[in-house]
């Protein structure tokens, strides 16, 4: 029999809805006490909400926003944020296309989009989400110099991540000349990594920014 989902929340609802990042905007979602201008992390695709969790309590000055489209991972995620004293997350019940598409141009430090879906068969891959027109969303919305990290386990995937992310003009390759790095940033890794890492599957690191000048012809 399966286990009953618990929907009661044992302290703050960092939950938000999609037009929240419109108005008031996620400048006005966050506590007072973080920075101004506001240094804005979005986690694209958070899952279980490890990596989420762990940048969020290693930088509590700075505000994160997960976008998840499982409404039931967002609401767990909800429920174990509300047993801590972190207060500068908030959660988003939507697909990264639309949660992204609600955010302003140039309004985000940093994008992170950890081991997205591959869709390993080929007639899925159009369901990818690392597609031109999402990368080219990602990249309007960050600020000059913004960052981009995405991470897969998957060989085939992370070719056509690697043809998608170097044709953006907007973004220039952080591990330039290689195409990625197979060592991850300096965060915490997820449990899932943790497994793969100890089975030798190898992972594939994208690091790539905002160019901070005028984009290239």
């Amino acid at each position: 029999m399966p286990r009953r989902l618990r929907t009661d929340i044992p302290g703050p609802d960092w939950r938000v809805g999609l037009e929240a990042l419109r108005d008031p905007g996620p400048g006005g979602l966050f506590a007072p006490r973080l920075s101004r201008p506001l240094a804005l992390i979005v986690d694209v695709g958070f899952g279980r909400g490890e990596l989420l969790l762990a940048l969020a309590r290693s930088e509590p000055e700075r505000a994160y926003l997960g976008i998840e489209y499982s409404w039931k991972r967002v609401l767990k995620m909800t429920r174990r944020l509300a047993k801590t004293e972190i207060d500068n997350v908030r959660l988003v019940a939507a697909s990264a296309e639309e949660g992204v598409a609600e955010l302003a141009p140039g309004s985000v430090a940093g994008f992170w989009v950890n081991f997205p879906d591959p869709w390993p068969k080929k007639r899925h891959h159009r369901r990818r989400l690392l597609q031109p027109d999402f990368v080219r969303a990602l990249a309007v919305r960050l600020m000059a110099g913004g960052f981009l990290e995405v991470a897969t386990d998957h060989e085939e995937y992370a070719l056509a991540i690697h043809e998608v992310l170097a044709a953006e003009p907007l973004l220039e390759n952080r591990c330039a000349p290689d195409a990625f790095r197979r060592t991850p940033p300096p965060r915490a890794p997820t449990a899932y990594e943790l497994e793969w890492q100890a089975l030798g599957r190898a992972a594939h690191y994208f690091s790539y920014q905002k160019v901070r000048g005028p984009a290239p012809e």
